[in-house]
């Protein structure tokens, strides 16, 4: 695929100041979700990124679930929505997190991962990487492999691949 035509999809990506409060930077992917050929380049660019073997890719709630879901149909692989508390029938497992801007859970359908599944984790950024660290915490411990994780874009100032250890990071862009 063109660097070029990755750069201009990434280039609708629009920067907010002071939300959703004050000294944060929101990068807003809904200019590029409403523009089919930027989002079409971005789902191609991020199925390119699936590891070897994967079988299932995690969607982490709400934007995630948007990308995980084309790139699931563009790889031809199913997707696991990894959801906010109360969203869910049964849970498998949940994770309480720190965001840069307070705390959040995440919660893991049951009867959907199966022990030993190679998984890929799919979301629109990599800030601290709290978010990401409890989807593959809820993941593992649900017995499968987090076999990497893809991102649009990584804000690398705030260190959130650290965070992640030895996992394998895919980023679109990274600022």
């Amino acid at each position: 695929m063109a660097l070029d035509k990755v750069d201009a999809a990434l280039g609708l990506i629009t920067e907010i100041d002071g939300f959703p409060e004050p000294g944060v930077r929101f990068r807003d992917l809904s200019p590029l979700f409403a523009d089919a050929a930027g989002f079409s380049t971005v789902v191609d660019a991020l199925a390119s990124t699936i590891e070897p073997e994967v079988g299932l890719l995690a969607a982490v709630e709400a934007r995630g679930f948007v990308l995980a879901a084309a790139v699931g149909y563009a790889a031809g692989l199913g997707v696991v929505l990894v959801r906010k508390p109360g969203k869910l029938p049964a849970v498998a497992g949940r994770v309480d997190y720190e965001l840069e801007y307070g705390t959040a859970s995440l919660e893991l359908p049951a009867g959907v991962v199966a022990p030993g599944q190679r998984i890929q984790v799919v979301d629109d950024v990599l800030a601290t990487g709290g978010t990401v660290k409890a989807a593959c915490a809820l993941l593992e411990k649900a017995g499968a492999a987090v076999a990497g994780v893809s991102v649009v874009l990584e804000l690398a100032g705030l260190g959130g691949r650290a965070t992640l250890g030895d996992r394998v990071v895919r980023a679109l862009s990274t600022v």
